[in-house]
């Protein structure tokens, strides 16, 4: 086995480039999703190391002291952190020109024989579904007899192998729990949503969901949800208390759609309500009351929910299948239970105007999570909306973020302008917390709980500070 080491590389402060997260930027505020795409090869691959190196504040110099003892790195990457990345790749190759360097993610998934003809010091790049590619490079094998590889031979020349099958069984997947436990500071990962310390990781990949610009289903996890039996996910829950104890304050299943499967849902909560932990998951606007009350019950305390936008033919037209009268009742009935909700809403998909955007601000603020994130569509390459903006010239520009990392529209339409749709984003946040509705559930957490006071006002200095960058990368 080769002495492996899995980078999530430094980048912009505060970006949260290598998470499994649809919209790699500068948050609002201080975010970091635990680098699950990284940390699986990883538990694959004995002896290796795992470095996620922008919640941890290290520097190229830091990763250069490690990265010296190491025959073999692979570093994960995104579009907008791509250029960075590459960056970071040439300091570790001209260390040692001798260490093989892999990238990995969605972009190189889909751009393999792009990324290899512009980036010469990249050796290979594991497509799709990577996890065992890794562990078959890390084990020394033949580059040509490894599925799922895209690589540079000795001459130079660029050659693709067979593709690899999905991953269909889930439960021989090694846990990223003990990997986490070895080489992360679970203090350094925060989500303003969840509580703190928190731990996110999925439980299966894939979802049945078509929505049109949605990266991951389109590009490496596919549409058919594979996942761990409630047996298997009770044992590494178990796992996690003798790891972790009762430091963790939450769990989050990071899995696209975690509530798919109800009655699989129901099974595992109701390990989790043994073992007496706090949890949270994604779900769709679409779950039904009788499944929440049990999932509450069973320790349950939020969901996160994309809402996407208030408008029904947007919705429609991105194949998000949800109503926005069935999103409503979702909403009632969460409210009713005591159940919090976190909703993302994206600003300029496909037929946006003035008079969508109005639309979705006032349905955000009617149903009311309790928190809400407001993200600029990203058309990444791979996905249903690259395509159709390509075909149909929406594109203004290729760079998904600013130099700061703050996200930027790259789209535009002929009714609506990229000014337009980034000034939305700090409109549709300015009008939905700044109303009574959403600023006394808040407040009442911060007087009720000192740690919640502290992280609230670090908080709100940052969103503040974050608006003003933001207004700072587009003046008008």
């Amino acid at each position: 086995m080769k002495k492996t080491l899995f980078l999530n590389p430094p980048s912009f402060d505060g970006f949260d480039g290598g998470a499994g997260a649809r919209y790699q930027a500068k948050r609002e505020i201080t975010s970091f999703w635990y680098p699950t795409w990284l940390a699986q090869p990883s538990a694959l691959v004995e002896g290796s190391k795992l470095i996620d190196a922008p919640p941890h504040n290290q520097t190229v110099d830091d990763v250069l002291k490690i990265a010296k003892d190491y025959e073999l790195v692979i570093m994960h990457t995104s579009t907008p952190s791509l250029a960075n990345d590459v960056k970071c790749a040439e300091a570790i190759k001209a260390q040692n020109p001798d260490t093989r360097i892999g990238f990995i993610g969605a972009h190189v998934a889909v751009l393999p024989e792009k990324t290899l003809e512009d980036n010469p010091v990249i050796d290979f790049v594991c497509r799709n579904e990577f996890d065992y590619t890794c562990k078959e490079v890390a084990e020394g094998k033949n580059f040509a007899d490894i599925k799922g590889l895209s690589y540079r031979d000795n001459h130079g020349n660029i050659l693709h192998t067979a593709e690899r099958d999905l991953i269909h069984d889930w439960d021989a997947m090694p846990s990223v729990l003990p990997t986490y436990a070895q080489n992360l500071d679970i203090k350094k990962y925060f989500i303003g949503y969840l509580l703190h310390p928190y731990i996110s990781f999925y439980t299966g990949r894939g979802c049945p969901a078509k929505c049109s610009f949605c990266l991951w289903p389109q590009t490496i996890g596919g549409h058919n949800y594979r996942a761990k039996s409630p047996e298997a996910v009770g044992k590494e829950m178990e796992m996690a208390k003798s790891l972790f104890g009762n430091s963790v304050q939450e769990y989050m299943f990071d899995d696209d759609t975690f509530t798919i499967d109800k009655q699989r849902a129901i099974a595992i909560s109701k390990h989790l309500k043994r073992l007496k932990l706090t949890w949270s998951c994604n779900a769709r606007a679409n779950l039904d009351y009788d499944t929440l009350k049990q999932l509450r019950d069973n320790g349950l305390r939020l969901l996160l929910v994309g809402f996407e936008s208030g408008n029904q033919g947007i919705l429609d037209g991105i194949r998000k299948g949800i109503r926005l009268d069935v999103a409503r009742q979702f909403m009632k009935n969460c409210h009713k239970l005591g159940i919090k909700v976190h909703g993302t809403f994206i600003i300029g998909l496909p037929n946006e105007s003035q008079e969508t955007i109005e639309e979705t601000i006032r349905f955000a603020c009617e149903v009311s999570p309790h928190t809400i994130q407001v993200s600029i569509a990203a058309p990444y390459p791979g996905t249903e909306l690259y395509r159709q903006a390509l075909e149909n010239n929406w594109f203004s520009s290729q760079n998904l973020i600013s130099n700061s990392g703050i996200q930027t529209s790259t789209l535009a339409y002929p009714n609506l302008s990229s000014t337009q749709i980034e000034n939305a984003v700090e409109q549709m946040y300015r009008r939905f917390y700044f109303r009574p509705k959403a600023i006394i559930p808040i407040v009442s957490e911060m007087l009720t709980d000192r740690q919640m006071l502290v992280r609230r006002l670090r908080e709100g200095k940052e969103f503040f500070s974050y608006l003003k960058e933001r207004q700072m990368v587009n003046p008008s």
